[in-house]
């Protein structure tokens, strides 16, 4: 049996995306931690990386005219962009600050809380309601990381609380996203949404980088490299246009199943590259419990929007029908009131029209039943 080159060029596209994500995971852990380049300075690193996928973007947009830039307007850009930038920054900061104090492996254990956290942002912000089933799959995710936490060797609660922060301003973020920007009927793919809030972003890094890393640069020997910086910051552009060629060939059930699959690869890898990586038992109890949880709470999301897309498919199948019906009364109906005004005609030798109607009767039916067919897929 052969693949399809289209089969073949979305496993491709997933692949990239699984090598990506954890490249740049593993490459910031590397350029961060003191054991290694020691570049202590996250909020620098994260500046690096808006102010590269800002750049990049411009070119892309007004030079290049690779895509055409979105309407904005400043109510917009003021009630919408400016409060996901900054959420947006506050994320990558709290993230990037974790690798200092923590493995990754448990940071990858700890986003496991990603899921709870849009939950209760989504019920804060009106956007979901509290529902049972989902409550307590969050309560099972919790429970686990709890027990993951609990079995940390080398647990830190400073970088615990950054990636946990972390985690909640990232939810608080897209749960914004969906209510600012998708009430303004405003679409961002991914090179737009560089564009305008990668350079907000930067403005809202630069006030604690000048207060709390600024001064450590000017007293501290800080080692830069412009190739390491320069390629760090491409694999963290690369993985924004592989995470929208893959979103653009695949569903959502692929997506979430390749980011379970990531973190378990990732964990792996860690624990290879990062000696000081140690996992534990109960770590791994922990994190199995949480992602029960999160698979849980998967397929209750995949099934809300199969459920809700299903009155609108039920709706055009009973149009189909109607359609069916009223096709064939009206081959039907016609014939027998020629029927009864031919009556006389047949008398008179002429042929029963009703035997003329037959012909196409069974063409048009096939028609309605491809018709149905087409409307119901």
């Amino acid at each position: 049996m052969m693949i399809s080159k289209e089969l073949l060029l979305t496993y491709f596209y997933l692949l990239v995306y699984i090598v990506l994500s954890s490249g740049v995971i593993l490459y910031n852990k590397w350029v961060l931690s003191p054991k290694y380049f020691n570049f202590p300075l996250p909020i620098t690193l994260t500046m690096i990386h808006m102010g590269f996928s800002g750049l990049v973007a411009f070119l892309l947009i007004r030079v290049f005219k690779v895509v055409s830039p979105v309407k904005m307007t400043l109510e917009i850009y003021a009630t919408c962009v400016i409060p996901i930038s900054a959420f947006f920054a506050a994320s990558l900061w709290f993230g990037n600050t974790a690798y200092l104090f923590i493995s990754v492996a448990f940071i990858q254990m700890l986003k496991a809380l990603m899921p709870v956290a849009t939950f209760f942002m989504a019920v804060i912000c009106g956007t979901d309601k509290l529902r049972c089933d989902v409550f307590l799959n969050m309560i099972l995710v919790s429970v686990g990381v709890v027990i993951s936490s609990y079995g940390e060797i080398h647990f830190n609660v400073v970088g615990t609380v950054y990636q946990v922060t972390g985690i909640f301003a990232e939810a608080l973020r897209l749960v914004l996203t969906q209510v600012l920007l998708q009430k303004k009927g405003l679409t961002l793919n991914p090179i737009t949404s560089l564009y305008y809030i990668a350079p907000c972003s930067f403005v809202f890094l630069f006030i604690p980088w000048y207060l709390l890393e600024k001064p450590e640069m000017e007293v501290t020997q800080i080692q830069f490299n412009f190739w390491i910086f320069f390629s760090n910051a491409l694999c963290a552009l690369a993985l924004n246009f592989s995470i929208f060629l893959v979103i653009g060939r695949t569903g959502a059930v692929t997506i979430r199943v390749a980011g379970v699959l990531k973190d378990w690869i990732l964990i792996a890898l860690s624990t290879l590259i990062f000696p000081e990586s140690t996992i534990t038992t109960l770590n791994i109890t922990g994190y199995a419990i949480a992602l029960c949880g999160v698979v849980m709470y998967n397929y209750l999301k995949i099934k809300d929007v199969r459920a809700s897309q299903l009155p609108v498919d039920t709706m055009l199948d009973r149009t189909a029908k109607e359609l069916k019906m009223e096709k064939k009364s009206s081959h039907l109906y016609l014939p027998d009131d020629n029927a009864d005004l031919g009556g006389n005609s047949t008398k008179n030798g002429s042929s029963d029209p009703m035997v003329d109607e037959e012909a196409p009767l069974i063409p048009s039916t096939r028609i309605s039943h491809l018709g149905r067919s087409n409307l119901s897929s």
